[in-house]
């Protein structure tokens, strides 16, 4: 492999770290910790799987997860009730509804009903709204994990083509918009694309967020290009691995490389929301954030 390998238990675990620090000062500025809300619908083993590594790595740093389970055969009404109670809260700080729901629910009614200030997994409408404008708030979690590894590792942006595969409303879609604010040039690939191969070879960045193992096959990888591989089936990700690692100049592992940003982002989220809560309260702001050097909102 010649390709440099982006480590994302290494970046996330550093996260993390900062996270821990900040909820220290968050529990010593406001006597509580912050909370986090989890809402899982149904018996899926690998939904349950996720929300349960959440709540361990909650309990590391210091977050209180609140786990809500609700029977399979719940409908949409009552879980867009049980959403909008954990909105109404003033205990909650971000509430995450573990994706995806039985289909015979409305999961988009369900984001819905999560209030813009708690949704730190940013799969509302609004949140989308907020990082296609660059206005701050709570980016989804998988792209803006993917944006933070990026940074971890100095890979330039600005001016770069990046092709993203996939475009997922809470992956795809929003990781263009964050590539734009970071004046990449961004297409979108999907199902319907023709001439898949040409627009991959072309590509500074590639993006794969689409589920479909070894669909990204190695020689379509341009010479020194970053890879970035956001699928995951069975411990696969939508990469040849082997191949593209030969091609690239930097690549992503699965598992271990955007799945840990991923929960990491998302409490890095949860205390910002935290702090952003008790300052509308009147109580005191965030300090320097150790999280990500910026001011308290």
């Amino acid at each position: 492999m010649t390709a440099r390998l982006l480590d994302g238990r290494a970046v996330a675990d550093t996260l993390l770290d900062g996270v821990r620090d900040e909820v220290t000062a968050f529990v010593a500025a406001h006597g509580r910790a912050p909370v986090l809300a989890t809402v899982l619908v149904g018996d899926d083993p690998a939904s349950a799987t996720y929300v349960r590594m959440k709540a361990n790595r909650c309990a590391k740093v210091g977050i209180t997860s609140r786990r809500v389970e609700l029977d399979a055969t719940v409908d949409t009404a009552e879980l867009v009730r049980r959403v909008t109670e954990l909105s109404d809260d003033p205990g909650v700080d971000g509430i995450l509804l573990q994706h995806p729901v039985p289909e015979h629910l409305d999961e988009r009614a369900a984001f819905e009903a999560i209030t813009p200030a708690k949704d730190v997994d940013g799969v509302t409408r609004a949140s989308f709204a907020r990082t296609a404008f660059h206005e701050g708030g709570y980016p989804s979690a998988t792209p803006g994990g993917i944006l933070r590894l990026l940074d971890a590792y100095d890979i330039p942006l600005a001016g770069k083509h990046a092709v993203i595969l996939g475009r997922s409303a809470i992956l795809g879609r929003p990781l263009g918009m964050l590539l734009l604010g970071r004046d990449a040039t961004v297409t979108y690939c999907h199902s319907r694309t023709d001439g898949l191969t040409g627009h991959v070879r072309a590509a500074d960045l590639v993006v794969a967020a689409v589920g479909r193992p070894g669909l990204v096959r190695g020689e379509w990888i341009k010479p020194g290009a970053v890879v970035v591989d956001a699928g995951y089936a069975d411990n696969t990700g939508d990469v040849d691995f082997d191949g593209a690692a030969e091609r690239a100049s930097a690549i992503t592992p699965v598992p271990g490389g955007v799945g840990p940003m991923t929960i990491a982002t998302l409490l890095a989220q949860t205390v910002e929301a935290a702090w952003a809560h008790e300052a509308d309260r009147g109580g005191a702001a965030a300090p320097v954030s150790a999280v990500d050097g910026k001011e308290g909102r």
